[in-house]
């Protein structure tokens, strides 16, 4: 257990893992300061919300002289762990923690975690609700981490035969040295290299997630992701695999399709889970989630029949590829929550419809040429608008076709909405699938997609 009672802990970011940081200290005896870039007067619904542990708040920057008091200290995911004021507390031995490190570390339950490049968010919804088709009566499911709730606001809830299914990102896994009973990496492909600068940082990061397994726990990867494949090599537990082709034989526990059918084979024995008509979703990317939810759900030994009641009915998570409305003959979609290029890419691939694409946000250093190529052939039309948007423009212009997309580029997402309606045509799809993350202009990608459906919804 981490000692909290009568430590001087300091918090660094007032957003939601922040605050969930200080109030879960202040509830096992700790003093709590709380130090964030913004004014004091800006943070007032941030200081109402935890009004009642009084912290001690000290606004407008991170001066290295609370270091000097500082037992513990505790970080959002999003703080960047090499500004001075954290190099510099790690330098010291001031132990660092993050929402991820203190919940593995003090959980005890089996617990089930996902990250990866993509996918993961609507991997874990679906592992979520598959845990509770399985669940006992009386046994709770908690679903959480980087979706969900703050993983700190439930801790001392959770009962001892609860299932708790996580997401985490790199950013909250940089720091554990725990692992989960259940860790699946989906994929690794380039991300957040702006945050974690080499693709080696990046995938140790979120290789932490079964770094620490023991060998009674169970990793899930999917076969068909290089970088991700490899992990198996450093393995102490148990593995299921997951992918679309038939594995080898001396994959024991693995899940795959076959003849339109998602199959789960142990030790030879296939399984049928569902015929792939059972799934909603668009895109085949969606169809690899399906079977990375059943890879998870089997080695948390979960039935088959809760896989089927889990996907069964569901439509998507919010802000990934959610229907908005119809305008002007053609239907609106919001994907926020795409904020790299690969994403955007696996979102085109669900559509056969002509397209007009919303693109742009802020760039995470990521490649942005294929997607380039991708658009001459697959869009009639690509709004840009925010940071990125110069950056997307020479990308298209060093590949542009004759008859490649009308390139448009705006200040702000709602000038975009209102150029995509001008463009767009009986028949078409526009998408709202950025590449790039909302931080220019929105809190998050959910505050992004909430404004684009509103000016969607606004448009006459």
């Amino acid at each position: 257990m981490i000692d909290f009672k009568d430590k001087t802990v300091v918090v660094l970011g007032a957003a939601r893992q922040g605050l969930a940081l200080a109030k879960y200290a202040a509830a096992h005896g700790a003093h709590v300061i709380i130090t964030d870039k913004r004014t004091y007067d800006q943070l007032e619904a941030a200081r109402d919300s935890v009004a009642d542990i009084t912290p001690e708040w000290v606004c407008g920057e991170h001066p290295l002289s609370l270091l000097d008091r500082a037992d513990i200290l505790c970080v959002t995911a999003g703080a960047d762990l090499r500004i001075p004021f954290l190099r510099t507390a790690m330098e010291r031995g001031i132990p660092v923690y993050n929402d991820a490190t203190i919940f593995l570390h003090e959980v005890k339950n089996p617990i089930i975690a996902i990250t990866g490049s993509s996918g993961k968010t609507t991997t874990t919804t679906l592992v979520g609700r598959m845990a509770k088709a399985a669940a006992r009566p009386g046994q709770n499911v908690w679903v959480g981490g980087n979706i969900g709730y703050a993983l700190m606001s439930f801790i001392d809830e959770i009962q001892s035969d609860d299932l708790v299914v996580l997401e985490l990102s790199s950013f909250q896994l940089e720091l554990v040295k725990d692992s989960p009973h259940v860790a699946a990496i989906l994929n690794i492909t380039p991300n957040h290299l702006d945050r974690h600068e080499t693709m080696e940082n990046y995938t140790a990061a979120k290789v932490n997630i079964l770094r620490y397994q023991e060998p009674d726990d169970t990793a899930v990867l999917f076969r068909e992701n290089e970088i991700t494949w490899q992990q198996r090599e450093i393995l102490k537990g148990g593995l299921v695999s997951f992918g679309f082709e038939e594995p080898e034989a001396e994959q024991a526990r693995a899940v795959y399709l076959k003849d339109d059918k998602i199959i789960y084979r142990e030790n030879g024995k296939e399984t049928v889970i569902m015929g792939k008509d059972l799934i909603l979703l668009r895109g085949r990317h969606n169809i690899c989630n399906v079977m990375a939810a059943c890879a998870i759900a089997a080695a948390a030994s979960f039935p088959v029949e809760a896989m089927r009641e889990g996907v069964q009915g569901f439509t998507g998570v919010p802000h990934r590829l959610q229907w908005v409305r119809k305008y002007r003959g053609a239907d609106w979609y919001n994907d926020s929550i795409a904020t790299a290029p690969e994403r955007t890419m696996a979102a085109l691939h669900s559509f056969h419809e002509p397209l007009v694409l919303l693109l742009g946000g802020r760039d995470k250093k990521l490649p942005w040429g294929e997607l380039a190529e991708e658009l001459q052939t697959r869009a009639h039309c690509v709004v840009l608008f925010g940071e990125a948007a110069g950056l997307i423009e020479n990308a298209l212009k060093q590949v542009q076709k004759p008859d490649g997309p009308k390139v448009i580029r705006c200040e702000l997402l709602e000038d975009a909405v209102k150029a995509a309606a001008e463009n767009c045509r009986e028949g078409d799809v526009v998408l709202l699938s950025p590449g790039g993350t909302s931080y220019d202009a929105f809190v998050n990608f959910e505050e992004r997609g909430d404004r684009f459906t509103e000016w969607v919804k606004a448009l006459e």
